[in-house]
């Protein structure tokens, strides 16, 4: 019975881990893949493609105000000032009347400088849990019960196993 037991645990958290990495992919498809593709472009109306797809989902899902933080509002967290800035950075693409090669070079390593973090990695600049929100606390708890879950289920599962295999040396020392 605890076998079953553990097993449904480490299921239940299985599908809790795929329903977030989902979530994560979705929000790659729809936000991080094009703000990445639109730092990438060489040209200014490649980048304005990309920003406008971003910013077009972003409004049709209603992310564009609020924090994505679950105990004290931090400015990383802070939707609606990224949201601005792309909105002033996709503003700034779209009235660049200029035919000049450098200020439109200038215009596209902005927008990089906009929507990339450069150090030891380069990544998209997204507040931390968007793809989650406005459900993050929810989703803290849902991972932090996984993960409890996970761990009992295996222990679960190893209990039995060691009472099965001291049930079994049992009966081989009687024979």
């Amino acid at each position: 019975m605890k076998s079953i037991i553990g097993v449904l645990l480490i299921v239940l958290s299985l599908v809790v881990f795929g329903a977030r990495i989902s979530k994560k992919i979705q929000f790659k498809q729809n936000v991080s893949g094009y703000l990445k593709r639109a730092a990438d472009a060489s040209t200014i109306e490649i980048a304005n493609e990309e920003l406008t797809k971003v910013i077009t989902y972003l409004e049709a899902n209603n992310l564009t105000s609020g924090y994505t933080s679950m105990i004290w509002e931090t400015p990383n967290e802070d939707i609606g000032f990224w949201y601005k800035n792309l909105k002033a950075s996709q503003n700034e693409l779209q009235n660049l009347k200029s035919e000049s090669a450098l200020e439109r070079t200038n215009v596209l390593i902005k927008l990089r400088e906009t929507l990339l973090d450069t150090g030891k990695k380069t990544k998209v600049t997204i507040p931390k849990g968007l793809a989650v929100y406005p459900n993050n606390k929810l989703w803290g708890f849902l991972i932090t019960t996984a993960l409890f879950s996970l761990l009992i289920g295996f222990v679960l599962i190893a209990i039995e196993a060691d009472k099965k295999a001291k049930k079994k040396a049992e009966e081989q020392l009687k024979t």
